[in-house]
């Protein structure tokens, strides 16, 4: 297999920074109506917060409750991946106390932002350390820290790239809810046991998601439980619950990535080979390549998965919580041909 190409260069995101600071400067005296960046929280003295995707927007509104006022620089069922920061990101995140960002460069460009505002110092890689992590493509890895167990850069170069689609795996959750109540708690030390309250209640919740999660994908076969999606996004999820990633459309953990023509024709050989059921598209991303290989191949297209990105406000996929027991619902429909899902 090739090595899917990115289609951002380093020269490009030189670019977008210095036209992302002139943007700013140009229209701030004018000021701007325009809604497009999320915000929660507050009046006046809650503490100003940033963050870059929509779930991190989501697990800060959670542990910050009133304490916090959010802006969420990503929309729903926007692209981390290729997303282009705008002047008001800008705005919205000069002054702030802290800046929450992903990390492993699912959100790089989030650099440029905190650099242009001011703000490197309040920046939180919130995935950083966590206790499961998995290369792109390959086995997941806990690095078990209480056995010491580390893995080098080294060998993650000689491996692959890190998959930064942490948080499909909820032990990986629990951990960044304790790692962002123990920023906020940093800047704001008054609030310190509102945010230890506040995470320790949304762990409960994240752990009752995985208990559930387990019990109905070990409902379903084995020998059904193949997936196959957009791109390579569902690495920790397949890993954590005993699901097969036979392949994806895109074969990388980026949506920059393209497959060429032979990798297409390879993957619908596979399906078929496999027995695959369904293909599943995913929200941030156009379905027609997922559609033309269930022509060919006679796999369904399954239901829409949240990969990237949760769902507007009002969807299944609007909350963390509420996105992955849809994908769940939507797996399992998908894996069994049945018309329910896990809740039912």
């Amino acid at each position: 297999m090739t090595r899917p190409t990115t289609s951002r260069s380093a020269l490009s995101r030189s670019l977008l920074a210095a036209g992302l600071l002139t943007a700013a400067l140009t229209v701030t005296a004018c000021g701007d109506d325009d809604p497009g960046t999320a915000g929660s929280g507050g009046g006046d003295a809650a503490i100003k917060v940033v963050a870059t995707t929509t779930q991190l927007g989501d697990f800060a509104r959670e542990i910050g409750g009133d304490r916090v006022d959010v802006t969420q620089l990503l929309q729903a069922n926007s692209d981390p991946h290729d997303y282009e920061p705008r002047p008001q990101d800008l705005r919205e995140a000069t002054g702030a106390k802290v800046m929450f960002v992903s990390g492993d460069d699912l959100d790089s460009w989030s650099g440029d932002v905190a650099k242009q505002a001011g703000i490197e110092d309040a920046v939180l890689d919130v995935g950083q350390g966590r206790p499961v992590e998995r290369e792109g493509g390959h086995e997941d890895e806990e690095h078990a820290e209480e056995e010491g167990e580390k893995h080098s850069e080294e060998e993650g170069d000689e491996h692959g790239d890190v998959d930064p689609h942490w948080w499909h795996d909820p032990r990986n959750v629990e951990y960044a809810a304790q790692r962002i109540a123990t920023k906020l708690a940093e800047v704001d030390p008054a609030g310190a046991a509102d945010y230890r309250a506040r995470a320790a209640a949304y762990v409960t919740k994240v752990r009752a998601l995985d208990q559930r999660l387990q019990r109905c994908f070990s409902a379903v076969p084995a020998a059904q439980r193949k997936l196959v999606s957009d791109h390579d996004a569902f690495g920790y999820l397949a890993a954590r619950y005993d699901i097969e990633v036979v392949g994806a459309i895109i074969p990388a953990t980026t949506t920059q990535a393209q497959a060429s023509a032979g990798e297409l024709t390879a993957l619908a050989r596979t399906i078929e080979a496999e027995g695959v059921r369904a293909i599943f598209p995913e929200s941030s991303l156009n379905p027609k390549l997922a559609e033309a290989i269930s022509q060919r191949t006679g796999a369904k297209v399954g239901g829409t998965l949240y990969a990237d990105t949760l769902g507007p406000e009002g969807s299944a996929g609007a909350t963390y919580l509420s996105s992955e027991q849809a994908n769940a619902d939507a797996l399992v429909r998908g894996f069994t041909g049945r018309s329910t899902g896990c809740a039912s």
